[in-house]
């Protein structure tokens, strides 16, 4: 029998947690603080543990807490997830496909494939989520998505399906008054002792070390003084002349003035996009899905 004033508390229990802060977590859920304090106790009278530390400067999750909070939110994940399910399927909807996309990845790769699926399969129900290169096997493996796309390419796993969707050529932004600017390609080793802007390499690990690895082949061990999380990151920083960018050639579209790409004169390819699923995945609309994007 389903516990639903359990799954209520371990809502609250979830807001407060990612608030730190019983006052802030309670504005969030649309309540009162005394309340809320109150089904937070009788949660942890509940458990027979004691979830949060309080103090004048918020609340903070005991070890208790801590190791609970990643299965409360696998378990809110799920509940998001049955409740879409149910409402489409309420309005007629045969299933859902969750996809997982890398942000530079939304308006490039996936929208024509998920506007081909809309066209030929209205039955179905798309629901897309933003996420990283490096938690895209993983997500899929949890049944969290059924297809990635992402910077993917090497072994993915031997119940991991892939499939390389765009290739593009090495290239570099820098300030347009750098000394290089003019020209129309340049060579890797010429870029010595240049500070650059990377990608944290957990977002993507193969991609980040593709890119390093062919670097240090041709000369050039890259100098990196800062890491963010995406390409147009990147490009602010380097239009702020903190130092060049190592990037996809296609990237030029997201140069802000004062930013210039010029290609690499040596010829490094890149995987930029690819889709990967599980072939073993449970969801029924997934081979339906492969079968219509001609996989």
């Amino acid at each position: 029998m389903i516990n639903f004033r359990l799954m209520r508390h371990l809502w609250l229990f979830l807001a407060v947690a990612e608030e730190q802060n019983f006052s802030r977590a309670a504005k969030r859920l649309g309540m009162s603080q005394p309340p809320l304090t109150e089904q937070i106790q009788i949660l942890e009278q509940a458990l027979k543990v004691k979830l949060f530390e309080r103090s004048s400067k918020g609340a903070r999750l005991t070890p208790v807490g801590q190791a609970i909070l990643p299965a409360v939110r696998r378990f809110a994940l799920q509940m998001e997830e049955l409740d879409l399910a149910v409402r489409e399927a309420a309005c007629g909807k045969k299933g859902t496909l969750t996809i997982g996309a890398i942000s530079s990845v939304m308006l490039d790769a996936a929208l024509p494939l998920i506007g081909k699926l809309r066209l030929t399969n209205p039955e179905i129900s798309i629901s897309v989520r933003e996420i990283d290169s490096a938690e895209a096997v993983s997500a899929i493996q949890a049944g969290h998505i059924d297809i990635a796309f992402a910077r993917l390419q090497g072994d993915l796993g031997a119940d991991i399906m892939s499939r390389p969707l765009s290739q593009d050529r090495l290239a570099v932004a820098l300030p347009a008054d750098h000394r290089l600017a003019g020209a129309r390609s340049i060579r890797l080793k010429q870029l010595d002792d240049e500070p650059f802007v990377m990608f944290r390499r957990e977002i993507s690990p193969v991609y980040f070390d593709s890119i390093i690895s062919s670097c240090q082949k041709l000369g050039l061990s890259p100098r990196i003084l800062h890491f963010v999380r995406n390409i147009s990151s990147q490009m602010a920083l380097v239009g702020f002349g903190q130092g060049l960018a190592l990037v996809p050639s296609r990237s030029r579209d997201l140069a802000p003035p004062g930013v210039v790409v010029r290609r690499v004169a040596e010829k490094i390819e890149l995987i930029t996009t690819a889709a990967a699923w599980s072939r073993t995945a449970k969801n029924p609309v997934l081979p339906l899905v492969i079968s219509t994007w001609g996989w």
